[in-house]
């Protein structure tokens, strides 16, 4: 990866530090040289993105979007509100909207766990109130007011009491406990696990599932006609839009994608995830619907997310050196041969530059992405791969020093991190998306997905599979030959990368502050990878110094041999559908965190001040509209402040779930 110095790029990158969460501005350097024909594509995408916004919201909380429409009402308020209540109270209101939006809700994406506006009821209520009575041209009707409190109310506990709805998604609840009656997620309402029994979804991915006053169970499907109508007919209409002026193989996608919006139906969705497949040459294109699967608590409701990029060309060409040897990797895979692809295809490879990313894709984002997520597409027709070159570049040059030394055992290590990092983090990325997620099949004899045999542990197994594949092809002299790598780096690269990964699981544990068990799947993958390595080779050593832990890469061959074997045993899980192997092996390794050491990270971390984790602030589109009503340019520019970001898109989307008495709300 080519990445600019923090004295070659004097640009604002840190924002901002909210809490534990640092928000950083992600640049579209390439996008004013793309053509006008596509530049206005990126605009209709941007735009569909934009449209669907409100809908992850909703899927995350039942009230979420109501909470934040109290907020952003406060927020809006402006010098009244300010002038209304104590200063402290809208400090401590900015604060924790900040992380609501981060996190897309009150709860915290990578601990699944709610975190709590710190006022009294009164103060809320007379903030939200002071608000009200500054948006309105009106005189104010003491009716309208007395509904406001009463949806204040009706929201305080949510807002203030961490008791209340305490998980979002909660996969181990405990014994006797079920996980989706343990969850707060909105995508299921009165149902327990024993209710689906027997019980056939039609719209597995793009639905929640109610169960009504006479027991019955209901997919209340999101499509046109359906939950979030109104926000779902402004995505086709954007999509419609774009597809009239894409390429002709990106506007059969788009095509394929409003007709499973319109139907819900999971033939369409299938129709649709091969049609994006088949478009491995895309220069502008997005991913938009029900995605990935990490916040259902059984693994099976996708999330809604949509991201608009466009081809860097530079990270695309290293990427694409991968996918060509796609089937020489596959044949050197440690697992046992019955689970090798024995046609490997359609593995399309891409460097990408975003310019919005919404839903579950962002404020908070992903360096590398694989779809679609089907295992039986992803056989028979392929998949994409993508890796988002200008995200990488923005936590690179975003990231403190401090982070990489202080659990670093030495100067050595240290400076290898500061040198060689940003390459191999983006050489595992790529192995990790491109070889590992398009690799591998289930046993033939097996006729459901992997996601129905491994339930909620299957997120974490698969992507611990497609981390393992990258630990151990990073160090194979295959990537030499090919030129993926020169001969004198690997080594550089290799201890680089292994070194971070077991760093990774002591410092990720800076974003476990309450509890004692990891929730979030590639968290729980990482700490399965390491703690099973500690246990089973001689790879690493868990040492002390000065009251610190660190974890210690002291034989390079021992690690990689130990990535293979743990491979085998993961691929074998996923290939076979071995729930108990998945449970066990999560349950020993990936699940649970010692409190004394995740103490001590966190004393070590706060010290620093360094953050836990990383939210992005987006670049701002804007079309230049000739005399006649036509397009003429799409300008690229920056908010460089995450407020500023995110009311501007709530304010295109409030009238459709705004205040009690909304048209008299502006």
């Amino acid at each position: 990866m080519s990445l600019p110095s923090r004295e070659t790029d004097a640009r604002r990158h840190v924002l901002e530090r909210i809490g534990d969460a640092a928000v950083v501005q992600v640049y579209a350097d390439g996008f004013c040289a793309l053509p006008l024909e596509r530049k206005v594509l990126a605009w209709h995408l941007y735009e569909a993105a934009i449209a669907g916004r409100d809908i992850y919201y909703d899927q995350r909380h039942r009230d979420a979007l109501a909470m934040r429409d109290l907020l952003e009402l406060v927020l809006r308020g402006g010098a009244a509100v300010d002038a209304a209540v104590d200063s402290g109270v809208v400090a401590e209101i900015r604060r924790y909207t900040k992380l609501f939006w981060i996190n897309t809700g009150p709860y915290n994406a990578l601990t699944a766990r709610k975190f709590v506006l710190a006022l009294s009821p009164a103060a809320l209520r007379d903030a939200v109130l002071a608000a009200a009575r500054a948006s309105r041209d009106v005189a104010v009707d003491d009716a309208w007011l007395a509904q406001l409190r009463e949806e204040v109310e009706r929201l305080t506990p949510m807002f203030l009491d961490p008791t209340v709805d305490p998980v979002v998604t909660n996969k181990t609840p405990g014994a006797g406990r079920d996980i989706l009656e343990s969850s707060a997620t909105n995508l299921y309402e009165g149902v327990r696990t024993s209710d689906l029994e027997g019980f056939d979804e039609r719209y597995p991915l793009n639905s929640r599932l109610v169960k009504r006053s006479d027991g019955r169970l209901e997919e209340d499907v999101y499509r046109v006609g359906g939950r979030c109508d109104r926000e779902i007919r402004r995505i086709v209409a954007c999509l419609e839009q774009a597809a009239a002026v894409a390429p002709p193989a990106t506007a059969t996608a788009l095509r394929a994608l409003t007709r499973w919006y319109r139907t819900g139906d999971d033939a369409d969705r299938l129709a649709y995830d091969i049609a994006w497949v088949a478009d491995d040459i895309a220069t502008v294109d997005t991913i938009n619907g029900f995605v990935e699967v990490y916040m259902d608590p059984r693994g099976v409701k996708g999330a809604w997310e949509a991201i608009v990029y466009y081809e860097d060309a530079a990270g695309t060409a290293r990427m694409r050196t991968l996918a060509a040897h796609a089937a020489r990797f596959e044949a050197a895979m440690p697992w046992d041969a019955r689970y090798c692809r024995l046609d490997v295809q359609g593995v399309a490879a891409q460097a990408i530059d975003v310019v919005i990313e919404t839903g579950d894709s962002g404020p908070m984002s992903a360096v590398g992405i694989n779809l679609p997520n089907d295992q039986a597409v992803r056989e028979r027709y392929g998949s994409k791969s993508v890796s988002l070159s200008n995200v990488a570049r923005a936590y690179e040059l975003s990231t403190p020093d401090a982070l990489r030394t202080e659990f670093a055992w030495d100067a050595d290590e240290a400076a290898r991190a500061r040198d060689w990092n940003a390459r191999a983090q983006e050489l595992s990325t790529q192995l990790h998306e491109v070889i590992g997620h398009g690799s591998g099949r289930m046993n033939p004899s097996l006729t459901l997905s992997p996601q129905a045999y491994l339930r909620e542990h299957f997120s974490a197994i698969e992507e611990a599979r497609a981390d393992l594949v990258a630990l151990y092809f990073i160090a194979d002299p295959l990537l030499v030959e090919i030129g993926a790598v020169r001969a004198d780096e690997q080594p550089h690269l290799v201890r680089a990368e292994y070194e971070h990964y077991a760093r990774t699981a002591l410092v990720q544990l800076r974003r476990v502050r309450d509890g004692l068990q990891l929730e979030e799947d590639h968290m729980r993958n990482r700490q399965l990878v390491v703690h099973w390595l500690l246990a089973h080779t001689s790879a690493i050593e868990r040492r002390q110094r000065d009251g610190r832990t660190f974890l210690v890469v002291v034989d390079i061959d021992a690690f990689r041999v130990g990535a293979g074997r743990l491979l085998a045993e993961v691929q074998r899980i996923k290939a076979e559908g071995d729930l108990a192997a998945a449970e066990a092996l999560l349950d020993t390794y990936g699940i649970h965190v010692d409190a004394a050491v995740r103490d001590e990270v966190l004393r070590r971390v706060d010290a620093l001040e360094l953050p836990s984790y990383t939210a992005f602030v987006m670049p701002r589109l804007s079309p230049v509209v000739g005399d006649r009503g036509d397009i003429t340019d799409v300008v690229v520019s920056y908010p460089l402040d995450l407020e500023t970001q995110m009311l501007e898109y709530s304010a295109r989307s409030r009238a459709s779930h705004d205040l009690p008495s909304p048209a008299a709300v502006r």
